[in-house]
């Protein structure tokens, strides 16, 4: 089993996705007159992470889990965006990350044993186990959060705009 169609692929779509969301939301702003940063701010609840957050953490996710399933090393990022326009610079950082890498890249890494410091004692994941069990729940858990932090606040966001652009064949 090759993990890199279910990974780079896929974590590009939603970073893609995201940047529509960016879009849409800065149109939003500049509809009523607001400075769209404000939203940067914006969460659901107050123990939750806000929206730069959720952003940044989708990045972090989709870079970190292909950088430790193959065993490189990831772009860093200071978590200092105060800008839709710097998150959208780290979404391309971490887009053009993805680009670097090649199914031959993954080649083993689904039997691969990661191990993080956060596991308990001794314990590791199989690389499939891990991005199914832990890695694609997460990036889809921060990519949700900001959108419903969006939808929240009034962005014209829909379920096409989550889902993204999908791939027809003819029959």
């Amino acid at each position: 089993m090759n993990l890199y169609s279910a990974t780079v692929p896929q974590f590009k779509r939603v970073l893609q996705n995201v940047e529509r969301w960016i879009d849409k939301s800065v149109a939003f702003a500049e509809g009523k007159k607001f400075d769209p940063n404000t939203l940067l701010t914006a969460r659901l609840a107050p123990d939750q992470f806000a929206l730069v957050r959720q952003i940044q953490s989708v990045a972090d996710q989709c870079k970190l889990t292909c950088a430790r399933l193959t065993a490189k090393d990831p772009p860093k990022h200071a978590d200092s965006e105060q800008s839709f326009d710097e998150l959208r610079k780290r979404l391309h950082s971490v887009i053009a990350y993805l680009d670097t890498f090649t199914p031959a890249d993954f080649e083993g890494t689904a039997e691969r044993l990661i191990s993080l410091p956060f596991f308990p004692e001794g314990k590791g994941m199989t690389g499939a186990d891990y991005l199914s069990e832990r890695q694609l729940p997460n990036v889809y858990f921060h990519a949700s959060m900001a959108y419903a932090i969006l939808r929240h606040n009034g962005v014209d966001l829909g379920k096409a705009d989550f889902i993204g652009q999908v791939t027809y064949k003819d029959r």
